[in-house]
């Protein structure tokens, strides 16, 4: 037997459930060795409604990222959203204790505790307190008061909560799955990790997940969370808008929203055509991508629009000067970028996972079957910000593994392109 550290980030989400399975070096260098995708059929708008479909979906993505990687998981960091989490900024404030008047460990987890206590009804449950800084004696902008001299510790927070029943249906679900839970995480505040550098967070970003039941949307300005919030429109209504606009049914309208959808249709030409389904599903018929593209903008729009008047209500427009950054399924679409820099007047980029060792250079690279195109890899931001959330802020597990496994690694590489495409197959 040998021993390897893992940890197994599981992000949950309306559309799909993604499993990824790392290795992590002593120095902290992660290794994707295992990948498993599932359809998601129990949330609606990133809320568990069926117990045992999302439970069964999360086994089923454990157990193909569990055969790539050749080993059993029995833990995960689990990614939430949905529009019952909540957002408030709290203070704290206590006395240095010891003679010495030097901040220790304690101090700050006392006024961390602090800051902890607000208004929160029987309902909810707080999931995160979030330093934002740290204030010694009056003097503000600390990000680690640790060792410091002072009479007086005070700090600023970002606290998020959540609906009680949503947080215990999840971890239910993953339970059930066989699975126990390392932490519940924001699923936007897991994307942040693996999306943003630390210049943006700094300077002043937003950072805009756009899934398939909810908007995830989370500033950051000065290195630290400013403010965060869900919006529940996402990429499930725009195929819900074009299955009734173009009459046909919602998987063909997801696979046409993928292949031929584009936010900006005055620059499609009125003599692009395409194939699509008919309601009865017995015959195709050709229409313009110029109208499918006219049924696309106006719901983009709308969530860009509702992004913008976010930000201005939490007044914060003008802490971003490094702009807004895009990832998530439905932020691929043509023109994404382009629509949503005219409407909230930012620049704008698509966000991608950075690269880490192992197979994530296959997950830059394989065959995308539904486009022809390369799977990309804003797809995978929330599973691996999961992952470098797990070891920035907990300690990875450590798991024995048979040295005298079934799958060595190269079979495990040469296998991925054919189980990838599969497993994607499986939405269409």
């Amino acid at each position: 037997m040998k021993r390897r550290k893992i940890v197994t980030g599981l992000d949950i989400g309306t559309t799909k459930i993604c499993a990824l399975i790392a290795e992590v070096s002593g120095d902290n260098n992660i290794e994707i060795i295992g990948i498993g995708l599932a359809p998601s059929n129990g949330l609606r708008k990133g809320i568990v409604v069926d117990i045992d479909k999302t439970s069964h979906a999360i086994k089923s993505a454990i157990q193909k990222a569990e055969r790539m990687a050749g080993q059993k998981v029995d833990s995960a960091y689990v990614g939430i959203a949905g529009s019952h989490i909540k957002s408030i900024n709290s203070h704290g404030v206590v006395a240095v204790t010891g003679d010495e008047k030097e901040i220790k460990e304690s101090d700050i987890k006392r006024v961390i505790d602090a800051a902890r206590i607000i208004p929160v009804s029987a309902e909810e449950d707080i999931l995160h307190v979030l330093p934002r800084e740290f204030i010694v004696d009056g003097s503000p902008g600390i990000q680690d008061p640790l060792g410091m001299s002072g009479v007086r510790l005070e700090v600023e927070t970002h606290i998020i909560k959540g609906a009680s029943t949503s947080i215990q249906n999840l971890v239910k679900s993953v339970l059930r799955a066989g699975l126990s839970v390392d932490e519940v995480v924001l699923e936007p505040l897991a994307s942040s990790q693996a999306v943003l550098s630390d210049d943006e967070k700094d300077l002043g970003a937003v950072l805009v997940d756009i899934g398939g039941g909810t908007t995830d949307v989370i500033v950051f300005h000065e290195g630290s969370i400013a403010h965060t919030a869900v919006i529940p429109v996402g990429g499930n209504h725009v195929s819900n808008d074009i299955a009734v606009g173009l009459r046909t049914p919602v998987s063909e309208a997801e696979k046409i929203k993928i292949m031929h959808g584009s936010v900006l249709p005055s620059e499609i030409d009125e003599s692009e055509k395409i194939e699509v389904l008919a309601a009865s599903g017995k015959e195709r018929k050709k229409l313009s991508r110029k109208m499918l593209c006219q049924v696309i903008e106006p719901r983009m729009s709308e969530v860009f629009s509702l992004i913008k008047k976010e930000l201005d209500s939490a007044g914060s427009a003008d802490l971003t000067p490094a702009g807004m950054i895009l990832t998530g399924g439905a932020s691929l679409l043509e023109g994404s970028e382009k629509l949503a820099s005219d409407i909230t007047e930012l620049p704008v980029r698509i966000g991608e996972p950075d690269y880490v060792s192992g197979l994530s250079n296959v997950i830059d690279n394989p065959v995308y079957i539904k486009k022809g195109d390369t799977i990309p890899r804003a797809i995978f931001s929330t599973a691996v910000g999961l992952i470098e959330f797990a070891l920035e802020n907990g300690d990875a597990k450590n798991s024995k593994v048979s040295s005298n496994s079934n799958n060595n690694s190269k079979e495990i590489v040469s296998g991925f392109f054919t189980k990838l495409k599969n497993w994607f197959s499986e939405f269409f």
